[in-house]
Protein backbone atom coordinates (compact mmCIF):
# COMPACT_ATOMS: atom_id res chain seq x y z
CA UNK A 1 0.00 0.00 0.00
CA UNK A 2 1.39 3.55 -0.69
CA UNK A 3 0.55 6.13 1.01
CA UNK A 4 0.80 9.62 -0.61
CA UNK A 5 -0.85 13.46 0.08
CA UNK A 6 -0.37 17.05 0.01
CA UNK A 7 0.65 19.41 3.26
CA UNK A 8 0.62 22.91 3.29
CA UNK A 9 2.94 25.13 4.90
CA UNK A 10 2.86 28.94 5.69
CA UNK A 11 5.76 31.55 5.83
CA UNK A 12 5.72 34.64 6.95
CA UNK A 13 8.15 36.79 4.82
CA UNK A 14 7.52 40.88 6.16
CA UNK A 15 4.90 42.95 8.33
CA UNK A 16 4.50 45.83 6.23
CA UNK A 17 2.38 49.23 6.61
CA UNK A 18 -0.27 49.47 4.09
CA UNK A 19 -3.83 50.86 3.70
CA UNK A 20 -6.20 47.76 3.55
CA UNK A 21 -8.41 47.80 0.77
CA UNK A 22 -11.02 45.97 2.50
CA UNK A 23 -11.53 48.33 5.80
CA UNK A 24 -9.17 51.44 4.14
CA UNK A 25 -7.41 51.79 7.50
CA UNK A 26 -3.41 52.02 7.42
CA UNK A 27 -2.66 49.18 9.84
CA UNK A 28 -0.05 46.80 9.61
CA UNK A 29 -0.12 43.96 7.06
CA UNK A 30 1.78 40.57 6.71
CA UNK A 31 3.63 39.39 3.69
CA UNK A 32 2.83 35.20 3.53
CA UNK A 33 3.57 32.52 0.96
CA UNK A 34 1.57 29.05 1.66
CA UNK A 35 3.55 26.05 -0.11
CA UNK A 36 1.80 22.97 -0.94
CA UNK A 37 4.13 19.95 -1.38
CA UNK A 38 3.61 16.65 -2.30
CA UNK A 39 4.16 13.85 0.44
CA UNK A 40 4.72 10.32 0.23
CA UNK A 41 4.86 8.35 3.15
CA UNK A 42 4.46 11.57 5.21
CA UNK A 43 7.85 12.66 3.70
CA UNK A 44 7.72 15.87 1.88
CA UNK A 45 9.15 15.76 -1.31
CA UNK A 46 8.23 18.83 -3.87
CA UNK A 47 6.63 21.84 -3.74
CA UNK A 48 3.40 21.58 -6.35
CA UNK A 49 2.01 24.90 -5.29
CA UNK A 50 3.05 28.57 -4.28
CA UNK A 51 0.77 31.12 -3.47
CA UNK A 52 1.17 34.65 -1.72
CA UNK A 53 -1.10 36.92 0.12
CA UNK A 54 -1.21 39.76 2.69
CA UNK A 55 -3.03 39.89 5.10
CA UNK A 56 -5.12 43.23 6.81
CA UNK A 57 -4.31 42.91 11.25
CA UNK A 58 -6.73 45.37 11.44
CA UNK A 59 -9.95 43.51 9.95
CA UNK A 60 -8.28 40.45 9.26
CA UNK A 61 -8.90 40.88 5.43
CA UNK A 62 -7.20 39.18 2.90
CA UNK A 63 -6.04 39.60 -0.30
CA UNK A 64 -4.07 37.31 -3.07
CA UNK A 65 -1.01 38.91 -4.89
CA UNK A 66 0.87 37.43 -7.21
CA UNK A 67 4.65 36.43 -7.19
CA UNK A 68 6.38 39.27 -8.51
CA UNK A 69 4.13 41.94 -6.03
CA UNK A 70 5.26 39.59 -3.46
CA UNK A 71 9.06 40.03 -4.65
CA UNK A 72 8.70 43.89 -4.77
CA UNK A 73 6.99 44.36 -1.42
CA UNK A 74 9.66 42.21 0.57
CA UNK A 75 12.25 43.72 -1.66
CA UNK A 76 11.05 47.23 -0.32
CA UNK A 77 10.11 46.31 3.56
CA UNK A 78 14.26 44.94 3.46
CA UNK A 79 15.35 47.97 1.90
CA UNK A 80 13.40 50.41 4.48
CA UNK A 81 14.59 48.98 7.32
CA UNK A 82 18.27 48.23 6.93
CA UNK A 83 17.66 44.59 5.83
CA UNK A 84 15.13 43.41 9.16
CA UNK A 85 12.13 42.38 7.32
CA UNK A 86 10.19 42.94 10.38
CA UNK A 87 11.63 46.06 11.49
CA UNK A 88 13.41 47.20 14.71
CA UNK A 89 12.13 46.42 18.00
CA UNK A 90 10.46 49.60 20.10
CA UNK A 91 13.08 51.12 22.78
CA UNK A 92 13.18 52.89 24.95
CA UNK A 93 13.02 57.31 25.04
CA UNK A 94 16.13 58.89 24.38
CA UNK A 95 17.45 55.47 23.38
CA UNK A 96 20.39 56.21 20.93
CA UNK A 97 22.81 53.99 19.36
CA UNK A 98 25.80 54.99 19.94
CA UNK A 99 25.46 55.04 24.12
CA UNK A 100 25.48 58.65 24.65
CA UNK A 101 22.81 60.63 26.02
CA UNK A 102 20.50 62.64 24.20
CA UNK A 103 19.21 64.34 27.42
CA UNK A 104 22.86 65.90 28.03
CA UNK A 105 25.03 67.98 26.17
Amino acid sequence: MIIFGTKGYLHQLAVLTMVCGWCGNPAAHTLRKRVTKFTLFFVPLFPFSTKYATQCTFCGGERQIPAEEADRLLAQARSGQDGDPYGTAPQQPGYTPDGRNPYQG
